[in-house]
Formats: C-alpha cells, sequence, structure tokens
C-alpha cells in the first residue's frame, strides 16, 4: 500500500486523469516510457478537444442559419464559437440543402402571387360541394345527438 501511495505523488504519473488510474497505467514502465506516455495522452486529449471544438462551431453555424431563416436573434454564444474555430467550419450538405430549400418553398408558397394561382386552380363547384355535404353531414350527426331538433 505504502509503494502505491508513493507512485500516486510522483509528478511523473499526474497526467489530466490523474491519481490511481494513471498510476497503475505506468507502473511497469521506466521513466522515459511513462514521459512518452503522458506526451500521447495530452497529444491526444488536445486532438479531441479539436475535433470538438469543430463539432459545436459545426452546430453554431447551422443554428446561425437557422436563426436568419426564421428572423429569431443572433446568440452571441454561437458567435464565438464560430470565431474561435475559425473559418474552417462546413455543415453537411444535406443540412444546408434542407434549411436552403425550405426557405425557397416557403418563400414560394407565401406569396400572394402564389396563393393567387391557387384560387385560381380551384374548381369552385367542387368546393361548393364539399362544402354542403360537410353541413349535411353535422346536421345529421347533431340530429342524433339532439332530440330538441
Amino acid at each position: 500500500v505504502s509503494r502505491f501511495r508513493n507512485q500516486q505523488s510522483s509528478p511523473l504519473n499526474k497526467d489530466l486523469r490523474g491519481g490511481a488510474a494513471d498510476s497503475m497505467a505506468t507502473a511497469g514502465m521506466s521513466r522515459e516510457e511513462a514521459e512518452e506516455y503522458q506526451r500521447q495522452l495530452v497529444e491526444e486529449k488536445m486532438e479531441r478537444d479539436a475535433e470538438f471544438l469543430v463539432r459545436k462551431a459545426e452546430r453554431a453555424t447551422l443554428r446561425t442559419c437557422l436563426r436568419d431563416k426564421y428572423r429569431l436573434p443572433k446568440s452571441d454564444q454561437d458567435e464565438n464559437l464560430i470565431q474561435m474555430a475559425g473559418d474552417d467550419i462546413d455543415v453537411p450538405e444535406e443540412l444546408v440543402k434542407m434549411v436552403d430549400g425550405e426557405t425557397a418553398e416557403e418563400e414560394h408558397d407565401d406569396s400572394i402571387l402564389a396563393q393567387v394561382q391557387n384560387l385560381q386552380n380551384m374548381d369552385m363547384n367542387q368546393i361548393k360541394e364539399k362544402a354542403s355535404a360537410t353541413m349535411t353531414e353535422l346536421r345529421t350527426k347533431a340530429e342524433e345527438k339532439c332530440c330538441v331538433m
């Protein structure tokens, strides 16, 4: 037990995980091997952190696109994430297409000309028939439920 405590307090065995797990991993290594192992751990952590930052920035970029599309207020936190990651942010093409595609469809459907064109394409006789059939159906259901009618 005292040997284990000495290994824990050694500066060699303290890394990002710290303590017992690391001392167990480096117990059978020489000093040089342990130092190399520590360097590898630090490098791997830096790579993971960089990848994580890029993924966070991609999500922030997508949120920014959606905020622009729906005219929502901007987020300083998202803008800071994008600036920290730099200009290398690439949002997957499928997501960009989804955001851009919906915008074009909505603009087309919401325009006054599109609404007028839809009115011209409607068959008024068919609409009248549907409305009268619905009213008849409502009356019959109401008569079944209400004895006064």
